[in-house]
């Protein structure tokens, strides 16, 4: 019988797994800062260069980015290389975001629906707090692109399913640029900025009652209304308005 040497681990490998761990758990989302190294040094009890080491290993895995200037940014496991192909595809053929917002409404109907079922309290304060977010800004009709981003974003971490999260994060990163038209170039009314309150409103109050299959119908309404705001936008550019 042969029995191979028990070896323990690295300590970089270790601090690599716990952070492996947060991110895949949606602790750390993509797009989030990671602490500064001496930060992280400290929260572990060990040197800097053990952490440092911890990050190339996250980086080599493609987790995690090093930023220029300082700092670590985690990345989505959707992304493939420098940029976003999507993102570069939306900007040559803005019709492809009609297809992306199709996808859209199958993806999130069922994000609101597994949010409804498993969404723990902190999830639904998130919530809460960009839904109120959006009623101040109504008050003075402010845009709330940013705000309406988040909460599609919160929905998703609220399934904690970390696969549903990263494609969301991604698609949302894919869409920015188009989604910031569409608020400049449509949503331009007290209606419809009233309108897009109340469907944001609606999810989460069926969130926050367990309501699946409510959650699920009304996601699916509001990303009906922003396909229809969505095609209207698509014409007012190809008529130079």
């Amino acid at each position: 019988m042969t029995f191979t040497p028990i070896r323990p681990k690295k300590i970089s490998a270790q601090i690599a797994e716990q952070i492996r761990n947060s991110i895949m758990s949606g602790e750390f989302v993509p797009g989030d800062r990671l602490p500064p190294e001496r930060e992280l040094a400290e929260m572990f009890g060990v040197s800097r260069p053990s952490v440092r080491e911890a990050l190339n290993i996250l980086g080599a895995s493609g987790l995690v980015e090093a930023l220029q200037g300082g700092g670590t940014t985690v990345l989505s496991l959707m992304e493939q290389g420098s940029g976003n192909a999507l993102s570069d595809m939306i900007r040559i053929e803005q019709e492809r975001a009609l297809d992306v917002i199709e996808v859209r409404k199958c993806m999130e109907s069922w994000t609101a629906y597994f949010a409804a079922q498993r969404a723990l309290p902190e999830d639904l304060r998130r919530m809460e707090e960009i839904v109120d977010g959006m009623e101040q800004n109504l008050k003075t009709l402010q845009p709330s692109e940013d705000l309406d981003a988040n909460f599609h974003i919160v929905i998703a971490r609220a399934t904690h399913n970390v696969v549903w999260l990263h494609l969301m994060q991604n698609i949302f990163d894919a869409m920015k640029e188009f989604q910031r038209g569409v608020w400049r170039a449509v949503y331009l009314t007290e209606d419809d900025q009233k309108q897009l309150f109340n469907h944001h409103r609606s999810v989460y109050l069926a969130i926050k009652n367990n309501d699946a299959e409510g959650a699920r119908v009304l996601m699916l309404e509001h990303l009906g209304f922003a396909e229809e705001r969505s095609n209207l936008y698509l014409k007012k550019i190809k008529e130079g308005l």
